[in-house]
């Protein structure tokens, strides 16, 4: 693992896990489980429940997912 990566541990399916991702992703998955009022921890394991290939990592599948809803999600509101 780099620098630039962050690490953060979760339980999923009864096992915990980490998961090392940039910032950038981190911050659009926490956007994502807010506009879905969920934690970080729901949205990761729900993700991680419905990956169609259990095979690939789940890094990648959050990365994805975090793309995904960076180019669909509606903008934010000015404060």
């Amino acid at each position: 693992m780099t620098r630039h990566l962050h690490k953060r541990s979760f339980t999923l399916a009864g096992h915990r896990t980490s998961v090392a991702l940039e910032p950038a992703f981190w911050a659009a998955l926490e956007r994502a489980a807010s506009r879905r009022g969920l934690s970080l921890a729901a949205l990761v394991a729900e993700l991680d429940a419905a990956r169609a290939e259990p095979t690939l990592p789940l890094a990648s599948a959050l990365r994805v997912f975090a793309l995904m809803e960076a180019t669909t999600a509606p903008p934010a509101a000015a404060p």
